[in-house]
């Protein structure tokens, strides 16, 4: 479960190249582009640019480089030349890269044009919540810990915390153990120790925390229609706290949180 500091800094280079690509993302003017042209762009660019491989691609059968999760989409959207990212929208966008044969997974939410408060706010405290999560990683804390970090933020504000899909441990496989769960109780759960790699990934609900999946196998949603958001990062557990191995740049001067220079 534990991986060697020769493992970390290989997963930190492919951290780093994820980090470009959200940059690269940043570039676009998204609004009015479909999905599916984001998607292709994404994945010329990890190839082409970065000289590395979109993970998701051909793992479970999914065919594509990233998520596009929309609006009510809480994760696993499918890209499509027909969703159209429109004035007003929020969107996830889900991304995976391996390089050197080890992978890394991070996500970022975009609003498109001009959004409504209520839908911003849910934004911020869905990426706020991320990090009070990140924050409560360090050795000997438990995972529980993480959870209940997370919950409680989203609960003061009003949200309900999806239960259906966790983070995960990641490395040379995209999903290994321990499954990180965005809900729990202070001192419960696996002890944090230097050395262990995973994905926090809170999925926030404006309203129930209930979903249900799509005909297409893929895409889940919230069954009373109303928006989700979702923050994921890969970090790893150090000898004094975390390192955020999928810090993006405009991070970099202004930790959320001050999670202390170990994620730098």
């Amino acid at each position: 479960m534990s991986k060697s500091p020769e493992d970390i800094a290989l997963m930190a280079e492919s951290g780093r190249l994820l980090a470009h690509v959200f940059g690269y993302l940043d570039t676009l003017p998204l609004r009015g582009m479909s999905t599916m042209q984001v998607n292709n762009m994404v994945d010329r660019f990890i190839v082409s640019d970065l000289q590395a491989r979109p993970a998701s691609k051909g793992q479970y059968g999914y065919a594509y480089a990233l998520n596009a999760s929309r609006n009510q989409v809480v994760c696993h959207g499918v890209p499509a030349m027909t969703d159209l990212l429109q004035d007003g929208d929020i969107v996830n966008f889900d991304i995976t890269l391996e390089k050197n044969g080890f992978i890394a997974d991070s996500s970022k939410m975009y609003c498109i044009g001009e959004v409504a408060p209520a839908a911003r706010r849910l934004v911020q405290v869905s990426y706020e919540a991320m990090w009070k999560g990140i924050a409560a990683v360090r050795p000997g804390a438990r995972l529980g810990d993480i959870g209940y970090a997370i919950s409680q933020h989203a609960r003061r504000h009003g949200y309900s915390v999806v239960r259906d899909y966790c983070g995960h441990g990641i490395g040379r496989k995209m999903h290994e153990p321990p499954q990180v769960l965005h809900w729990g109780q202070p001192r419960t759960g696996l002890l944090l120790r230097e050395g262990m790699v995973f994905t926090i990934e809170p999925m926030i609900n404006e309203g129930r925390r209930n979903v249900h999946t799509e005909e297409d196998g893929w895409t889940v949603v919230t069954t009373d229609g109303k928006l989700s958001a979702q923050f994921e990062h890969t970090v790893a557990v150090t000898s004094t706290g975390v390192q955020v191995l999928t810090l993006r740049a405009e991070e970099r001067h202004s930790l959320p949180l001050q999670v202390g220079a170990a994620s730098r």
